[in-house]
């Protein structure tokens, strides 16, 4: 009996951390885009060539450089 408490235990443990790794993927994945959007550039940040569209919406978004920090601004044009 002891064994298959120890069994379901482990199974369970699993579970949740499959839960957590799936909670944290989704709320840190790759937020860089959605970061820095925002309609004010600051004068120290350059216009690049580089435009990034979004395949579900079109919405452009155009990415500014910051050669003194190498901070990216990513604002939707």
């Amino acid at each position: 009996m002891t064994a298959i408490i120890v069994i379901v235990g482990i199974y369970v443990l699993q579970i949740i951390a499959v839960i957590a790794l799936i909670l944290l993927g989704y709320f840190v994945y790759d937020k860089r885009f959605r970061r820095n959007h925002g309609t004010k550039v600051a004068a120290d940040f350059e216009r690049t060539e580089e435009v990034n569209i979004d395949p579900v919406t079109g919405e452009k978004t155009r990415v500014y450089y910051n050669p003194k920090t190498g901070d990216r601004f990513y604002k939707k044009e």
